[in-house]
């Protein structure tokens, strides 16, 4: 049984004008009834500043799901796009501002450069808000090419403007 680590994030209203935080947890409500994958945990909601910095871009929110099962990674980017893609996702350039964004940060400690996707994913070790949710979702994380644990790629990063948001009556995801 694989463990996946998928992170979740989005800085846009949805088409139908709903927040971030409600995409990014229909996302994970999506995640969860994959086939072949059981949703195992989510970790709470993070907010951060885009990376790079756009002062027009708003603020995202993150987050980590971790999910068990078996999936190959071309199955698996697939059924994330499509999820993007009801979500409402489009990618007029790279880093733009998203409705949605989902990406396998792990998948069972494989290593590849190509085809896509690439894993694990070659920028989640320089990213607080990547780093800072999979610790809570998986804190004997390794990252399978750096062969760094998580504290120490989460030690080594720059400071960033990662926070976690508010949880509703202590509730996490």
């Amino acid at each position: 049984m694989s463990r996946i680590l998928v992170a979740i994030g989005a800085n846009l209203p949805a088409g139908d004008g709903a927040p971030p935080l409600k995409s990014c947890k229909a996302a994970l409500a999506a995640l969860g009834v994959l086939p072949g994958l059981r949703l195992v945990a989510a970790s709470r909601w993070w907010e951060s500043a885009p990376i790079p910095p756009d002062p027009a871009s708003p603020r995202y929110v993150n987050g980590v799901a971790l999910l068990e099962g078996s999936a190959d990674p071309a199955s698996l980017l697939s059924a994330l796009q499509a999820i993007e893609n009801a979500a409402g996702r489009t990618r007029p350039y790279p880093n733009a501002p998203r409705v949605l964004d989902l990406d396998i940060i792990d998948l069972d400690g494989l290593v590849r450069d190509a085809p896509d996707p690439i894993l694990p994913h070659p920028r989640a070790h320089l990213r607080g808000f990547v780093l800072l949710p999979l610790a809570e979702v998986a804190p004997d994380w390794v990252h399978p090419r750096l062969k760094q644990p998580i504290a120490a790629l989460m030690a080594a990063l720059p400071a960033q403007d990662v926070r976690p948001l508010p949880q509703p009556d202590g509730q996490g995801a």
